[in-house]
Order: C-alpha cells, then sequence, then structure tokens
C-alpha cells in the first residue's frame, strides 16, 4: 500500500536563499554556498540564523534525493520523513566539512580539496620526430572516481565520521618517556585510512568495493612539434589519477632524444661527420647526403679548394627547426676527417710524380750535405697523449721525493 501523498508546499525557498535557479548545476551550489557561508559565518560577525538557513538549503540542495523530493513536493515533504528526512545537521559541520575546518585551522579536513599529484612519464622520440613534429599515442593507465558510485563509495551515497579519529583523518597518541615526559604522536588513522570517512560493508559500493576509485584508461595523443628540445615538457592539465575531494593532477610527458646514427644536435645546429680520402680532400669532392625529411643534399667542394684535415664547413638554413618559429632555422655543421693511404702504397716513381705535382719538399737534403757525415735514425709511432700523461706523474713523483729529501735532515736536527 502507497503512503499518502504529501501536498505541494513552497519548494523555490532554498534556491532564493542560496541565490540560485532552479536548474543550478552542483558546481553552481558549491560556488554560492562558499560565498555565502564565508559571508554570514558568525565567527566573522554574521547573521548566526541566515547561517543556519544557508547550511540548511545547501545540505537539501546538493543531495540529488532530497532535491528531487524537494523540487516536487517542497520543504513541508523532507519534514515528514520523505527523502531521508529533513536537514536537521549541525550548519557548524557542514560548513567544517566542506571548508575543512573553519577559520580556526582545525577541525576535520572532510570536504577540504586537496592538490593531487603530477604524474610523469617519458616519451622517446627520433631527431627525424623533433625535426619534421609528429603525433604518438600513449596509453596510460590511472585512477578514477568510480563510475557506479560517483565516487562515494556507498551504495546510498552516504558516509559517517570515523569515531577513531572524529573525522579528522589523523590520531595522536601519547606515551611516557621518562619522568615527567611525554612524548605525542601524531599518524594516519588505520580504521579510515586517512579519509575521515567509514563506510559499513553492506554499504560498499559492489564495484569499487569502497575504495570510491577504480582503474581506468588513458589514451593521450602527445603532438610532438618541430623543435622541440630534449627534456622539454608536454603538460596534461587535469588527466592525473582522479581521487574524492581532490583537484587533479596533471600528467607531465617529458621527451628524451634518441642517438641518432648520423646527426648530433647542439641546440638549433645539426653536425655531421664526413670523411675524405686524400685524392678528394686535394682535388675536389662531391656526395649525396639524405637529410631528417628525406630531401637528397648535394656537398661538393669549390674548385681548387684543398679540405685540411678536422676542418668544418656549414650550410645555412639547414639545421633544427626553432621551435614555434619553425620557418627559422639553425645551420648544419660537416666535420671532414682526411683519411691518408697506408704506408707502401706509394712507390718511388709514384712518389717523383707527386713531388712535381706537389710545392717542392722542404726536407730534402742539399746536394752540399755528405750522407756518410749524418747519424742514422730510426722512427717510433708514439701516443702523445699517453706520453705527455705519463711525464707528468714521473714530475709529480720527482716532486714528491725532493720534498722527502728536504724534511729528512730538518727532522734530525730536531732529534739532537
Amino acid at each position: 500500500m502507497f503512503g499518502r501523498v504529501p501536498k505541494r508546499s513552497d519548494n523555490t525557498k532554498y534556491y532564493h536563499v542560496l541565490g540560485v535557479s532552479k536548474s543550478a548545476s552542483q558546481d553552481e551550489l558549491k560556488k554560492a554556498y562558499r560565498k555565502a557561508a564565508m559571508k554570514n559565518h558568525p565567527d566573522k560577525g554574521g547573521d548566526p540564523d541566515k547561517f543556519k538557513e544557508l547550511s540548511e538549503a545547501y545540505e537539501v540542495l546538493s543531495d540529488p534525493e532530497k532535491r528531487d523530493v524537494y523540487d516536487q513536493y517542497g520543504e513541508d515533504a523532507l519534514k515528514e520523513g520523505m527523502g531521508g528526512g529533513s536537514a536537521a545537521h549541525n550548519p557548524f559541520d557542514i560548513f567544517e566539512s566542506f571548508f575543512g575546518g573553519g577559520f580556526g585551522g582545525g577541525g576535520s579536513s572532510r570536504g577540504r580539496k586537496k592538490q593531487g599529484e603530477d604524474v610523469v612519464h617519458t616519451l622517446k622520440v627520433s631527431l627525424e620526430d623533433l625535426y619534421n613534429d609528429t603525433t604518438k599515442k600513449l596509453s596510460l593507465s590511472r585512477n578514477i572516481l568510480c563510475p557506479k558510485c560517483k565516487g562515494k563509495g556507498s551504495k546510498s551515497g552516504a558516509s559517517g565520521r570515523c569515531y577513531g579519529c572524529q573525522g579528522t583523518g589523523m590520531r595522536i597518541t601519547t606515551r611516557q618517556i621518562g619522568p615527567g615526559m611525554i612524548q605525542q604522536m601524531q599518524h594516519v588513522c588505520p580504521e579510515c585510512r586517512g579519509s575521515g570517512e567509514v563506510i559499513s560493508e553492506r554499504d560498499k559500493c559492489s564495484q569499487c568495493k569502497g575504495n570510491k576509485v577504480s582503474q581506468g584508461k588513458k589514451v593521450l595523443e602527445v603532438h610532438v612539434e618541430k623543435g622541440m628540445q630534449h627534456g622539454q615538457k608536454i603538460v596534461f592539465k587535469g588527466e592525473a589519477d582522479e581521487a574524492p575531494d581532490t583537484v587533479t593532477g596533471d600528467i607531465v610527458i617529458i621527451l628524451q632524444q634518441k642517438e641518432h646514427p648520423k646527426f648530433k644536435r647542439k641546440f638549433d645546429d645539426l653536425y655531421v661527420e664526413h670523411p675524405l680520402n686524400l685524392t678528394e680532400a686535394l682535388c675536389g669532392f662531391q656526395f649525396v647526403l639524405t637529410h631528417l625529411d628525406g630531401r637528397q643534399l648535394l656537398i661538393k667542394s669549390n674548385p681548387g679548394e684543398v679540405i685540411k684535415p678536422d676542418q668544418y664547413k656549414a650550410i645555412n638554413d639547414e639545421g633544427m627547426p626553432q621551435h614555434q618559429r619553425q620557418f627559422m632555422k639553425g645551420r648544419l655543421f660537416i666535420h671532414f676527417s682526411v683519411v691518408f693511404p697506408e704506408s707502401g702504397v706509394l712507390s718511388p716513381d709514384k712518389c717523383l710524380s707527386l713531388e712535381d705535382i706537389l710545392l717542392p719538399t722542404p726536407g730534402k737534403l742539399k746536394k752540399d750535405v755528405a750522407l756518410d757525415d749524418c747519424e742514422e735514425t730510426i722512427l717510433h709511432d708514439v701516443n702523445i697523449e699517453e706520453e705527455m700523461r705519463r711525464k707528468e706523474q714521473q714530475r709529480q713523483q720527482e716532486a714528491y721525493d725532493e720534498d722527502d729529501d728536504d724534511v729528512a735532515p730538518r727532522v734530525a736536527c730536531n732529534q739532537q
């Protein structure tokens, strides 16, 4: 048998109290309550009756079930028990749960919006990606508010204050560490795990088991723009792990440039190594270089130009594009090394032919020098860097030995 349908009564009062329309969203209700409650709080000299009225209106309209009853039948229906009863909560408890402790800084932390942590991921990209730009898809696992209970953790959407910590989420224990000395320690409440709330086993959400969050997948499309640098960050606002009463953090993607087999990058410039044989270095060269965007560049020397070992040449506007100024590019540097022929390749006849072509050899012996009067020498291969390092170690050892020789006589004199 159905119960008596209540008579309709005023169903606009609470909306007028908060200063919102009947179609106001939950976010609009929160903003209106926050602004009005701060203004009318008794601790700030506000009207206590007005403050109580605001809390009563927000408590009803923020609950979807109670709001539905109120919109259909008005305030009297709530007083008769429909929608879970009337709004009979302490107005200071509602304010405290909303703001996390009121103006005194103490009290409950329930309802306080804390900042969620950012999640950082690295994304490896090639030099071609950074030169041409590209879009990469990244699939990530993250926590989301349980879609079944909307992050409440319970079937009814309600939760109770934890008696172990009185809703603060923290417990304080004391112990005596000496005569007249007491140590006080604060730790997370083990009963509610710091949430300040408890949900009965029978009322826990069947999907998230009262945890309020569940695992979800997020596919991000990461746009790698031309000219981006190694280590540069790409930020996705509010895409990190979700949690109740928490401002969702960001997902931060850090680019990691992979090593390229041919090109090296330094800021907006590119460097490439290219070996030349002796003939190319002396008589000219040309070769084709495939750029990072697939274009074929013809690289050639000027007529009659001689390339020296360890020499650099530069091509303007063929380096990396500048980020967000993509029509401006750095330079492409080519570092030449000259590969000399192996010993024994040149016969005496070929050497004479080369001497006729090249500049006269300054090391030629004068005709008036008798070879019989010269002492013959032998040339040895040497690693000059290793030789200098060995010499330095020898010099330091000799200096150390000299210091020992200077100290010994003075010690002997002091003993006499």
